[in-house]
């Protein structure tokens, strides 16, 4: 089955800014090459300053919509992300007992703080989806509230993690940990494996929808065949570089940001194999000239930069979290050479990448 033709479910409510939810959810299966099936559970309304109003739809028209998906379109991965009526939540068990791939990201508080599920249905969440969970994702706060403890240090979130996974869940990533000044901390437990992730983009990060979408690029991911944390670190490139890329459009404006943030999405999913402009110009369906223009008026940098930006960045982690050589990086990056990726290191870097790496083993 080709990727484009695995269909992922996503179960969640509708935001009408398309910032996150159902509209956001679709965008983002469909960028990493899946295909969007849907069940929406709620329909909002809401705009930068929050949610405004909540209609939750009849139990029996949720519930309808999993299962005719589950029975005739047998999605390889379902998200389950806001759900508030217990009934649903309960009858959900049943449709998604026999997928493969599940992960839950319950949507227990807003971006805002605000409590979007009772504590009713988020004991429903915890007795009948918890089970049936690949991979759980909650923020700190979420478990806060669902475990009734405070998560103020490392300690706190592997006991929180354990906790979350005697509730049923068969791995747990734990997000928005505030105990190292000026970073966030992320701790992934599957039972065996526990490791700790920290980021210094703590504005990005905990924008609006950013932890929906990265619960399901983990669902398109699993979908694809890879096991849990190979599909966490795959979500996780691909929205690093949503948060720290991409520009919020404005109302003049619009056009412009979208092929900026489609430019961005294409050099994520095409850096190994193009590094020219013309590639990336060629398949927004615009000039080398204009995207120029788009980049240097958002960002104040031209596309090539922006392609090297990235490159670099990749070079960088791999030369310092990885074993292998300079060629094999080289390769990994889609260079023709060895001479030919540390001479474009060296332009951007004042240094060849083995003295990159030999100045990180010094320190």
């Amino acid at each position: 089955m080709q990727t484009g033709t695995i269909p992922i479910l996503t179960i969640t409510g509708s935001d009408c800014t398309g910032g996150s939810g159902i509209q956001a959810d679709i965008r983002t299966i469909t960028a990493l090459g899946g295909c969007a099936v849907t069940a929406i559970t709620s329909v909002t309304v809401q705009d930068s300053g929050g949610i405004r109003r909540i209609h939750d739809l009849p139990a029996d028209m949720v519930t309808e919509q999993v299962r005719t998906i589950m029975h005739d379109v047998h999605p390889q991965a379902v998200k389950i992300g806001l759900v508030r009526d217990v009934e649903v939540i309960a009858s959900l068990r049943k449709e998604i007992i026999g997928c493969r791939h599940v992960v839950c990201d319950p949507g227990i508080l807003s971006s805002h703080g605000i409590q979007l599920v009772s504590d009713e249905a988020i004991a429903a969440i915890s007795r009948c989806i918890f089970p049936e969970t690949s991979l759980l994702l909650l923020r700190c706060n979420e478990a806060e509230r669902l475990l009734d403890m405070r998560i103020s240090t490392d300690d706190d979130m592997m006991r929180a993690a354990g906790r979350l996974m005697d509730m049923g869940a068969k791995a747990v990533l734990l997000r928005g940990g505030h105990q190292t000044d000026g970073m966030l901390t992320a701790l992934y437990c599957d039972g065996t494996d526990m490791t700790f992730f920290r980021s210094h983009n703590t504005e990005g990060w905990q924008k609006h929808g950013v932890g929906g979408a990265l619960s399901t690029a983990v669902a398109v991911r699993l979908a694809f065949g890879d096991d849990t944390p190979k599909a966490i670190q795959k979500a996780h490139d691909y929205m690093h570089r949503q948060v720290v890329y991409s520009v919020t459009p404005r109302t003049h404006g619009f056009r412009p940001a979208d092929l900026y943030n489609r430019f961005m999405s294409l050099i994520a999913c095409h850096y190994r194999e193009a590094h020219d402009v013309a590639f990336y110009a060629e398949r927004l369906a615009i000039s080398t000239r204009y995207l120029s223009q788009i980049t240097e008026r958002l960002v104040g940098r031209t596309p090539k930069q922006l392609i090297a930006d990235y490159l670099m960045q990749e070079a960088r982690m791999l030369l310092t979290t990885s074993v292998l050589t300079v060629q094999e990086i080289a390769d990994k990056l889609g260079f023709s050479s060895q001479s030919a990726f540390s001479s474009f290191f060296h332009s951007q870097q004042g240094c060849t990448p083995r003295e990159h790496r030999e100045g990180i083993d010094t320190h």
